[in-house]
C-alpha cells in the first residue's frame, strides 16, 4: 500500500506539471481546471499521508538562489571506487554463495544526501572520495528528490545525479555550436550540479538514484541490503534498479541487464553487485583501494570486423563538416549497424581511414558504435575541397592540435537549418515526418538549397529510403505529408519565409490588408507597411529588405512554383478592430483557444496572454471565478465575457 502511495505522489506531480506548462506556455488545456484542482487536492492530501513531498511538487516553491562558490566539506567515511572484471565467470566468483543486489552501474555523478527531521539538510558531490563539494543548493531542484520525507531521524544515503539520454540530446540540440556541445550525458550532468546558479540546475532536469544506504538512526533493517533499498522507495526515493541474484540464477541476471541497455535511458557503465548480508560484508572490511563487500562489472565491448564503404561528410548549422564512417553492415549487441562517427579529421587522419579498408567496430557502452582500429590503415586520405551542402571551397582549420573541415559559405543552406525547421513547422506549413535531424541530413546529402527543394524529394526516394532512420514507410508517410502541405494560404506562406519579427498573426493582419495580394506586398514600402495596425517601422524595414533582395525573390519564385494557394475568402466585417482579448479558462464552443484567436484576428481583434490595463475584454466561462486574471479584471474594470457573450459580441 505504501508502495502504491508513493507512485501515485509521482505520477500526480507529473501529470500537474504537464498541465500546468501546457496552460502556462504552450496556451493549451490538457485537463480542464476543475480536474486540476481536484488533482492538486489528491496530491496534498498524500503528501500529508505520506510525509513526503518532492522537489518538483506544485505544492512546493523552490526559489533559485545564485552563491558564490561550492565550498569543500571532507566525508564523515571516504567513498571508494569498486575493484571491476569483464568476466562473468568472476564476477560468480565473487557473489559465491551470497545472495547479492545486482544493479545498473549509473554514469552520472555521485552525491551524499543527508537529511534531518524529515528535511532534506545537505547534499555532497562524491569529489575524490575523501573530500566534496557541497550542493545542497542544486540537490533541491533535482527532478525527483524528495525534500521532506516520512523519516525524522538522521538519514545518510548516497546516490548518482544523472540525466537521461532524451534529455541530453534536447539539450545538445539547442546549442548552435557543434564543438560546444556536451560530450556525454556524465560531462553534462557534472556541469549541471556544480552550477553556482541552480535555476541552470533545474533547467537541465538532473534526477537522483539512490544505490546505497549509509546510516538511519534506530531502524532495523534485518541486516538486509534489500530491505534497505525498499525502505528508501517507502520514504519516496526514486532507487536505482536491481536484482536479487546468486550463482546459480546471474546468468539469467546478467542477460536481462545486457538485453536492457540499449532502451535504457539513463546511462550507465556496467553493473554493480553488492552482498545483501550487511554484516557479512562490513565484516570483510576494505583493501587500500576498494571495498570488499562489492564489485563492479563492466561490459565487455563485442568487436566485429567489416569494410570501410564509403567517407560520408556531413555539414552542420555551425560550418563543421564532420566525417562519418559508412561500413558494411554487422550485428552489434543485438542490432545491426553501419555507420559511426569519426568526429574530425584528426582522427580521419590517426586512423588513415579509406574507402575499401578493413576496419574492426564495437559499441561504447554498448550504445555508440564506434571504430576501434584500421587493420589496413592508408597513407592518404580523402579530404573533400567542396562542401556537399552548398559546392564551396572547403577549409581545414586547427585549433588545439585537433584539425577540423570548415565550409566558409555564410549562406551555405547547413548554416540555415533553423530557417528550414520554421518553414516545416505547425504554424507554417506544417510538414510531417521533417524534424531538425532529418532536414540535416538531406541538406548534408545536398537535396535541400531552398524552401522549394522540399517538394522535390520524391526524386530523391531511393535515396532517403536507404538513410539511416528512415525507410520505405517513413519516406512514403514523409512525401505524402509533403504533398499535403502543398495546398496552404498565403499568410502561412509569408510567415514560413522567417522574416525577422514576422509571425503568424501579423502575417494574416498584412495579407488581409493587401487583400491577399503577394505582388502588392512585395512590393510595398516601409513606410505603406508600418500604416498597417500592428506593423511597426521596424518590422515594415524587415519586410522591404527581405523582398528587396534578389536572391530571396528567386527563391520565393522557386517555391510558388510547386504551391496551391487556396483562395482568400471573402474579407469578414472587423467588427473586432482596434479590441484587445485574453482568453483562459475551459472552452466548450470552440476546439480549443487557437480558434478562437483565429476568429478575433479575422474580426480585426487582438488577442494577449495577460490581462492589461490596455486589454478590452477577458473571455473566461466561468466568469464568477476568483482565478487570477479575472481579478486583474475586474480590478482594471475590464468585462468577462462568457464565450455566448463573445459570440453575440463578435455578430456569430
Amino acid at each position: 500500500m505504501a508502495a502504491a502511495k508513493q507512485q501515485r505522489l509521482k505520477e500526480l506531480v507529473q501529470k500537474l506539471n504537464e498541465a500546468s506548462k501546457a496552460y502556462y506556455q504552450e496556451d493549451r488545456e490538457i485537463i480542464s481546471n476543475r480536474e486540476y484542482d481536484r488533482l492538486y487536492e489528491e496530491l496534498q492530501e498524500l503528501e500529508a499521508e505520506t510525509g513526503t513531498v518532492l522537489s518538483q511538487s506544485p505544492t512546493m516553491q523552490v526559489g533559485y538562489e545564485a552563491v558564490e562558490e561550492l565550498p569543500k566539506e571532507t566525508h564523515e567515511s571516504p567513498m571508494l571506487s569498486l575493484d571491476k572484471t569483464k568476466d562473468v565467470e568472476a564476477l560468480k566468483d565473487f557473489i559465491g554463495d551470497q545472495q547479492t543486489l545486482l544493479s545498473w552501474k549509473l554514469d552520472g555523478l555521485t552525491i551524499v544526501l543527508t537529511y534531518d527531521g524529515g528535511i532534506l539538510e545537505k547534499a555532497v558531490t562524491r569529489g575524490n572520495g575523501t573530500v566534496g563539494e557541497v550542493i545542497t543548493n542544486n540537490a533541491k531542484v533535482f527532478g525527483n528528490l524528495p525534500l521532506r520525507i516520512p523519516y525524522t531521524g538522521r538519514l545518510v544515503l548516497r546516490g548518482e545525479a544523472v540525466i537521461t539520454y532524451p534529455d541530453f540530446e534536447e539539450i545538445n540540440r539547442q546549442i548552435a555550436q557543434a564543438d560546444a556541445r556536451y560530450k556525454n550525458p556524465r560531462n553534462l550532468c557534472s556541469g549541471s550540479v556544480r552550477q553556482l546558479n541552480n535555476e541552470i540546475t533545474a533547467r537541465r532536469n538532473v534526477r537522483f538514484y539512490a544505490f546505497s544506504l549509509v546510516s538511519a538512526q534506530q531502524v532495523d533493517f534485518h541486516n538486509s541490503r534489500r530491505e534497505q533499498m525498499e525502505w528508501l522507495k517507502a520514504q519516496g526515493f526514486d532507487v536505482v534498479e536491481y536484482r536479487m541474484v546468486d550463482k546459480e540464477n546471474l546468468d539469467e541476471a546478467m542477460e536481462y541487464f545486457s538485453g536492457a541497455v540499449g532502451g535504457n535511458i539513463l546511462p550507465s557503465d556496467g553493473l554493480v553487485a553488492l552482498y545483501d548480508d550487511i554484516a557479512y560484508g562490513e565484516a570483510l572490511g576494505n583493501t587500500t583501494k576498494f571495498p570488499r563487500n562489492s564489485f563492479a562489472f563492466k561490459w565487455a565491448d563485442e568487436v566485429r570486423e567489416t569494410t570501410l564503404e564509403q567517407i560520408e561528410w556531413s555539414p552542420s548549422r555551425t560550418g563543421l563538416i564532420n566525417p562519418i564512417a559508412v561500413f558494411t553492415p554487422v550485428e552489434l549487441e543485438g542490432t545491426t549497424v553501419s555507420r559511426a562517427s569519426v568526429h574530425n579529421v584528426s582522427i580521419l587522419k590517426e586512423m588513415g581511414l579509406a574507402v575499401g579498408d578493413r576496419i574492426t567496430v564495437y559499441k561504447a557502452n554498448m550504445i555508440i558504435p564506434q571504430i576501434a582500429e584500421n587493420l589496413t590503415p592508408s597513407p592518404d586520405v580523402s579530404i573533400p575541397e567542396s562542401c556537399p551542402a552548398c559546392g564551396e571551397k572547403t577549409a581545414v582549420r586547427q585549433e588545439k592540435d585537433v584539425e577540423t573541415l570548415y565550409c566558409p559559405n555564410p549562406k551555405c543552406p547547413a548554416k540555415q537549418i533553423k530557417s528550414f525547421t520554421l518553414f516545416v513547422s505547425r504554424d507554417a506549413l506544417n510538414i510531417d515526418g521533417l524534424s531538425e535531424a532529418t532536414l540535416e541530413k538531406f541538406i548534408g546529402a545536398g537535396f535541400l538549397h531552398d524552401f522549394g527543394d522540399i517538394f522535390a524529394l520524391a526524386t530523391h526516394k531511393e535515396a532517403i529510403v536507404e538513410m539511416e532512420g528512415l525507410g520505405e514507410k517513413s519516406c512514403e508517410k514523409l512525401l505524402a505529408g509533403i504533398e499535403k502541405a502543398r495546398r496552404t494560404t498565403l499568410p502561412r506562406v509569408l510567415y514560413s519565409l522567417g522574416i525577422p519579427g514576422i509571425g503568424l498573426a501579423n502575417a494574416k493582419l498584412i495579407c488581409s490588408h493587401f487583400q491577399g495580394d503577394l505582388e502588392k506586398i512585395q512590393h510595398a514600402s516601409a513606410e505603406e507597411l508600418s500604416q498597417i495596425d500592428g506593423v511597426g517601422p521596424v518590422l515594415a524595414g524587415n519586410i522591404e529588405e527581405y523582398f528587396s533582395d534578389a536572391e530571396n525573390g528567386k527563391r520565393l519564385e522557386h517555391l510558388l512554383g510547386y504551391l496551391l494557394l487556396e483562395e482568400a475568402g471573402e474579407r469578414q466585417e472587423q467588427k473586432l478592430a482596434g479590441r484587445t482579448f485574453v482568453i483562459t479558462g475551459s472552452l466548450s464552443h470552440f476546439a480549443n483557444r487557437g480558434a478562437l484567436r483565429e476568429v478575433i484576428e479575422a474580426k480585426g481583434g487582438k488577442v494577449t496572454g495577460s490581462v492589461t490595463a490596455k486589454t478590452s475584454y477577458l473571455i473566461n466561462n466561468d466568469v464568477a471565478s476568483n482565478s487570477a486574471k479575472n481579478k486583474k479584471a475586474r480590478e482594471l474594470g475590464i468585462p468577462i465575457l462568457s464565450e455566448e457573450e463573445f459570440l453575440a459580441l463578435a455578430g456569430e
